[in-house]
């Protein structure tokens, strides 16, 4: 589920070019400074507009979604010197810039030509603007905004230091990054397609030669890339390197990718990255390092996304993991589908049966965005590579455009059921599991670890739930846990530790890995 935050800080400039204004119409004027490029570009151009004064950017809250308005409009060509005309009726969040109240307002242009704001925010290849102040502004006014566009984002003061740091932690005997060209996926993309690691080796791994180690495969969740992976294999690094963790290999893995997050899926859209993952990958791993090289002793972590990803590992690949420890995981059991089932009759993702909206994100009980917001927010700002539509590219099938299909109509929230049907075959997991059962019961009885807090963010306590229901049913003994008042955010926190958590979930893993044997944390 959505795991990024917020982006990086801007400086910003007005041009004085008159913007038009019409009848129930804002328009919003973007000049391309002559100074900035030499050759034309294309792109998702980008306005947003805010309420206030004497803020650095102007961008998306996604906690407070409502509180920035967005215009959009698909450029392509773009030339220096050039102007383009977006009208705020069109493509616009959360409404039409004509409905937005009289006020003093900020404003400021982006242009995202590789399409990535949705999952990363702003980027060094974007372009962007000066932030404008239109005091006493209003929609009703003779005239619209205008803005510009003329350089990069400035890169942070503190970025260049924190990139040293974690150049720093990549040492040969601690933390090595492992790349594999993959055949399968270079194969399905007709180009050159990696899987990406980063293996972190515990301080014993040089002193003990002979010695092996139990191996855990970790992933991210959406927003998080191969950098992240490294900062959160150095977390683990100095829990093992005190004596709060047991000695194990961690595969610190990258599941984004240009649509968004692939969750080591096989996809007819992402490409089949469970192959590449557990067919090529880890057989060159283990033939590189000291790892246990058998089920019992490969074990799988992951949050939000990445707890899904390694729930669908476990559940499609038995024969390989020897079980998952899965934190806040996407749903498991579409019948909850962050609250909508989406196998009831007349499905809706907007509306409930009673006609009230279906909430997407809390906060301390607080409804602080609706799935019908977060959908249209990610449609302005480009759904190519945002979360809802990343769920298409995993799961569903491949329309006659060569596009996924979208599981619910974006305008009405309508579920397609023909859709809906192939996510239910392929990767609803409470349905692959109960499908599937005869024949891999020895392998996932319990074995499937979940933990998930009961104020959970974005809802995903209620799938959980059902998957568990069906699993006790089928005698999987699975490990539920429901952390009380835990959000997407804080699961992780013992005491005053925010990575506490961590420690537990290796020691149980470690008892899997050394039957017998019990890890006992440092005092």
């Amino acid at each position: 589920m959505l795991f990024k935050l917020a982006v990086s800080s801007l400086l910003v400039f007005a041009c004085d070019l008159p913007a038009r204004k019409s009848a129930n119409h804002v328009f919003l004027h973007v000049t391309f400074a002559v100074s900035a490029q030499s050759v034309p570009v294309s792109g998702r151009l980008l306005v947003f507009m805010k309420q206030g004064k004497g803020d650095k950017e102007v961008s998306v809250d996604e906690f407070h979604p409502t509180g920035t308005w967005v215009a959009a409009k698909e450029v392509r060509d773009l030339a220096p010197g050039s102007t383009v005309e977006l009208d705020g009726t069109e493509e616009a969040f959360p409404a039409s810039f004509s409905s937005m109240p009289s006020g003093d307002w900020e404003a400021q242009a982006v242009l995202d030509p590789d399409h990535t704001y949705n999952y990363s925010g702003r980027g060094p290849a974007d372009w962007i603007g000066p932030m404008v102040s239109l005091e006493h502004w209003s929609p009703a006014g003779p005239n619209g905004v205008s803005l510009e566009i003329n350089g990069h984002p400035a890169e942070d003061p503190h970025v260049p230091a924190m990139r040293e740091r974690t150049i720093s932690l990549i040492k040969p005997g601690s933390i090595e990054r492992q790349e594999l060209l993959s055949p399968s996926l270079t194969h399905f993309w007709g180009k050159a397609t990696s899987v990406r690691a980063y293996v972190v080796l515990p301080p014993s791994y040089v002193d003990h030669p002979n010695e092996r180690f139990p191996t855990v495969y970790w992933t991210h969740g959406f927003g998080g890339q191969i950098e992240y992976a490294l900062s959160q294999g150095a977390t683990i690094l100095k829990r093992m390197q005190a004596g709060t963790m047991p000695p194990m290999i961690w595969v610190m893995l990258d599941e984004s990718c240009p649509q968004g997050a692939h969750e080591f899926a096989d996809s007819v859209n992402d490409g089949p990255w469970g192959t590449a993952l557990t067919r090529e990958f880890i057989p060159m791993l283990e033939q590189r390092y000291r790892m246990d090289a058998k089920p019992q002793g490969r074990l799988l972590n992951g949050h939000s996304s990445g707890g899904w990803a390694t729930l669908q590992l476990q559940v499609n690949y038995s024969d390989v993991f020897g079980g998952t420890w899965s934190t806040s995981p996407d749903p498991s059991d579409f019948h909850d589908f962050t609250g909508p089932d989406l196998y009831a009759t007349h499905a809706n993702m907007y509306r409930r049966p009673d006609g009230t909206p279906w909430p997407i994100m809390r906060d301390k009980g607080k409804v602080l965005a609706t799935l019908e917001q977060f959908t249209h927010l990610e449609d302005v700002l480009g759904s190519y590579s945002g979360q809802v539509r990343s769920f298409d590219y995993v799961f569903s099938p491949r329309s006659a455009s060569g596009e996924p299909e979208f599981m619910f109509d974006h305008v009405t929230g309508d579920v397609h059921p023909e859709v809906v049907a192939y996510w239910h075959d392929h990767y609803d997991l409470a349905n692959i599991v109960e499908s599937n059962w005869p024949e891999r019961r020895a392998s996932l009885t319990g074995r499937i670890h979940l933990i998930v807090g009961t104020a959970d963010t974005f809802y995903l306590d209620g799938a959980a739930h059902k998957f568990e229901a069906r699993l006790n049913a089928l005698g999987a003994e699975p490990h539920f846990t429901y952390s009380p008042n835990r959000t997407h955010f804080d699961l992780y926190g013992v005491g005053s530790d925010r990575d506490g958590l961590f420690d537990q979930i290796a020691a149980e893993m470690y008892a899997v890995a050394r039957p017998g044997k019990v890890w006992k944390h440092a005092p």
